[in-house]
């Protein structure tokens, strides 16, 4: 579920899957590319770019290969896409420099268009649209690195962190619930994958999803993850319940046991201010990831909607893997 709209907004028409009018939630690291246009004739080769004038490039920083880096990280896992740098220019600002990008498809579908973003001193962060964005030619290794260290969900899969892929969720978002089959299929097709489920509860707009989150970490404390999972298939399997106090209660009690604990304990264990704290940390670790909405997962630190389709999460898992070194 979103929590902020225009964040939502602003990253909508990214590239992050190559496919149009996607219906999914997530916020993604990489510059707007251009939207397909459906209207225009289709030609049958790809397109030719002109050349760079080498009169655009006046800025010392970023290079042009880092930026070529940055793309290829950010959307080589599409074969179709293609680009070319056309412009870094310096601004009036010092160490803040213009970078302007033209974008294509090898089909030539679509016709190419300009793509631009500022780059920022510090040579980690862009600023596309009115967002701040990890840059670099490892963009997603600062967030991988806070995961690896402070992710500490239950999981499936591997003891290992070489190939990790967290999902923040909230109990009572629907979309959350909608994401479950792709992340069975993503722990079928990915046995040695870490595959973690960190507690996001959106209270302003879900109100009994903290209780429901302070029961799940209770479960995953008292039967680990095993038993985590099978209470989180059913709090998803019966949502609705979550729709007020008394039907949450209901609803969670009724997962604890099929989970194998009791309910008693778990709900003592849910009120204390231990657990809270631990569910806040969770919370703390989505927004210092610059994470807010849900369901979305970081797959070795790339952010993606775990909404997406399933070909392409899968897609992107495996361009991960190999841009990360990893053997599957």
């Amino acid at each position: 579920m979103i929590r902020l709209s225009a964040r939502f907004a602003s990253f909508a028409a990214l590239a992050l899957i190559s496919v149009p009018a996607l219906n999914v939630f997530g916020q993604q690291q990489v510059p707007p590319a251009p939207a397909e246009e459906p209207s225009a004739p289709a030609p049958s080769a790809a397109p030719v770019f002109p050349k760079p004038d080498p009169d655009n490039f006046t800025a010392a920083s970023p290079t042009k290969e880092t930026v070529n880096a940055f793309l290829q990280a950010s959307w080589g896992f599409d074969e179709n896409r293609i680009w070319q740098v056309q412009a870094i220019w310096k601004t009036p600002v010092e160490g803040i420099s213009k970078v302007v990008i033209l974008v294509g498809d090898k089909t030539g579908k679509q016709k190419p268009q300009p793509v631009g973003f500022f780059a920022l001193a510090d040579g980690k962060h862009i600023i596309a649209s009115d967002e701040v964005i990890p840059f670099g030619d490892h963009p997603y290794a600062d967030y991988r690195a806070q995961v690896v260290q402070r992710a500490d969900g239950p999981y499936v899969g591997s003891a290992m962190k070489d190939l990790e892929i967290v999902e923040f969720a909230d109990f009572q978002c629907p979309h959350c619930k909608e994401a479950q089959p792709n992340m069975d299929k993503l722990a079928v097709d990915f046995p040695k994958a870490r595959i973690v489920f960190q507690f996001y509860p959106l209270e302003k707009i879900h109100p009994e999803a903290k209780t429901a989150a302070s029961y799940g970490y209770c479960v995953a404390k008292q039967g680990g993850s095993t038993a985590f999972f099978q209470f989180s298939g059913a709090v998803f399997d019966g949502q609705d319940g979550l729709n007020t106090s008394d039907g949450a209660i209901l609803t969670l009690n009724s997962a604890v046991v099929k989970a194998g604990l009791d309910p008693a304990k778990i709900a003592a264990c849910a009120a204390t201010p231990a657990t809270s704290a631990a569910v806040e940390a969770s919370v703390k670790l989505a927004t210092d990831l610059d994470i807010n909405m849900t369901p979305m997962l970081m797959i070795n630190g790339r952010t993606v909607s775990a909404n997406a389709p399933y070909d392409t999460l899968k897609k992107i898992v495996e361009f991960q893997e190999k841009l990360d070194g990893v053997t599957p």
